[in-house]
């Protein structure tokens, strides 16, 4: 039996020589624990060695590919279709397609990976010839370049340029912006009336450094740099302007400070210019999607191309708002639509009505650009142009669905109606910006108070309302009964009169009835005698 090794040198093929030992699986590496140990069970029948990096490269990556080498099928044909015996590999797949291809009974087993193993371990003194540094050499040369055809690396593609670039973009702005609001302010004491008709801020600093003093700008000629009618303007309000004298010393340092804002600004053009050149290399569908410094500063925030690719549509919305994110979140408020993409062309042709819905789209497809250019063998950028093309076609539907609204039924007419527009402008609140409280605590207090006051005063007002109805209701039921009790009485009279007719012995009753009642009032009259005689 034959065995096929591969090494980072070259092809390996062994001759087993006691087949027998290869039936013990579990002591075979008892076989290969000294050199002459193993030339005892297989030896070395052929080795075909490789000419540089690049050649072992390409063998495996066919390898890996499941694909026969050209070199691999010349010792294959030469050693083992001669040899009439059966090809002991490592590797189940490519034995299939050189069964296929060169019509060899190939082996692949438990047995094989132990013989493989064991041949592995004693590589240096199996394989002659060969020595260890070199062998180390290659492996690691090999290595290398294998990881490099993996990951699809190239010289190009370096994205660590494309964050050093943006962040010294970011650096510069901030540093032009600090020199030309220190120029104007400077030459202002000069020439104040200058900065109101100059707006642009290079052509400020351009005509400062050729004219210098204003007593200069009559004679001096700025047709170069300005229209007839501003460099009129400006000759016109030098003659009469309310700046101070500053003398020849401030006026050299003030232009020194111009010739260095100039040359910031070429500077930063130049390296805007770079940036687009290696945005279009490393990644030119994103550039397509959202603009190279949009598509500079994602790269920038994730820290690579690659590790942008590894987020998600959501995270790559909302990168650039974490603390945004954070704070809606602790508060139970509304998380933020969009970070860093806000600033791509899409979302700023939008009104503000779909600005969410457009930047969660264009995030989804930004996405797919992203790993395209990030893992992709292709470095056009027709798919970046046909998703974009996609977007703008459903950013002109969502605008339109709100001015055309159609109306009437299926068989009449449809019309649209005249657009309004009705602007979502919101007004700034400024009450909820102090911490402190509207109002003093001792307010509060005589606040609170004049309520209580107030509702006391009305309880009591309501309680005596309450009492006069009771008496009323009193009177009337007195003056109810009282009717109730005369009328018995009449009845009373009429019955004693008629008795009185008709019973004589009831009528001697009655006086005694009277004199019971009129006992009580003889007693008071006694007492009254009694007190005014005493």
């Amino acid at each position: 039996m034959l065995v096929l090794f591969e090494t980072s040198v070259g092809y390996a093929i062994f001759k087993v020589l006691n087949e027998k030992k290869l039936q013990e699986v579990d002591s075979l590496w008892k076989e290969f624990e000294t050199p002459e140990k193993a030339n005892k069970i297989v030896k070395l029948k052929h080795f075909e060695k490789f000419q540089d990096t690049a050649e072992a490269l390409a063998a495996f990556t066919a390898l890996m590919e499941g694909k026969i080498n050209k070199q691999l099928k010349k010792v294959l044909k030469k050693i083992v279709k001669e040899a009439h015996e059966p090809l002991a590999v490592a590797d189940a797949k490519l034995g299939g397609v050189i069964k296929e291809k060169l019509n060899l009974s190939c082996i692949h087993s438990p047995v094989v990976n132990e013989l493989m193993r064991g041949i592995r371990s004693q590589m240096d003194g199996l394989i002659p010839g060969v020595e260890p540094r070199e062998m180390s050499a290659m492996c690691l040369g090999l290595a290398h370049s294998l990881s490099r055809y993996r990951l699809k690396f190239s010289a190009d593609k370096v994205d660590t340029m494309i964050v050093q670039a943006i962040s010294l973009l970011d650096d510069l702005d901030k540093e032009l912006n600090n020199y030309i609001m220190r120029c104007r302010e400077w030459y202002g004491w000069h020439f104040p009336e200058l900065g109101k008709i100059i707006s642009d801020n290079l052509t400020y600093c351009k005509c400062l450094q050729k004219v210098g003093d204003r007593k200069n700008y009559a004679s001096a000629k700025l047709s170069e740099l300005l229209p007839e009618e501003v460099e009129a303007e400006v000759k016109a309000a030098a003659e009469i302007s309310m700046g101070t004298e500053v003398s020849e010393e401030d006026i050299c340092n003030i232009l020194h400070l111009c010739t260095q804002v100039i040359e910031i600004s070429e500077y930063r053009t130049q390296l805007y210019e770079y940036l687009q050149n290696r945005m279009m290399a490393i990644a030119p569908n994103v550039t397509v999607m959202v603009g190279e410094l949009v598509g500079a500063r994602l790269i920038a925030h994730a820290g690579s191309l690659l590790n942008l690719a590894k987020h998600a549509a959501s995270t790559v919305q909302i990168l650039g708002a974490e603390k945004a994110l954070f704070r809606a979140l602790k508060s139970r408020r509304d998380t933020p639509k969009y970070g860093l993409i806000y600033h791509a062309s899409l979302v700023g042709q939008t009104s503000p009505k779909h600005k969410g819905k457009i930047s969660r789209m264009l995030a989804a497809k930004t996405v797919l650009a992203i790993r395209y250019d990030a893992f992709g063998e292709d470095s056009s950028s027709a798919m970046g142009v046909e998703n974009r093309a996609k977007l703008e076609a459903r950013l002109r539907t969502l605008e339109d669905r709100g001015i055309r609204k159609i109306s009437g039924t299926g068989k009449a007419l449809a019309k649209a109606e005249k657009y309004e527009h009705k602007s979502e402008v919101k007004t700034y609140d400024p009450s909820g910006d102090s911490t402190l409280p509207t109002c003093s605590k001792k307010r509060k207090i005589e606040q609170v108070d004049k309520e209580d006051e107030v509702i006391e005063k009305k309880a009591k007002k309501a309680k005596v309302k309450v009492k006069v109805e009771e008496v009323v209701e009193v009177e009337e039921e007195g003056v109810q009964v009282v009717e109730e009790q005369e009328t018995p009485v009449k009845k009373k009279k009429k019955k004693d009169k008629k008795k009185h007719i008709k019973e004589e012995p009831l009528s001697e009753e009655e006086p005694c009835t009277s004199t019971a009642v009129a006992s009580p009032e003889k007693k008071k009259k006694k007492k009254k005698k009694r007190d005014n005689e005493d």
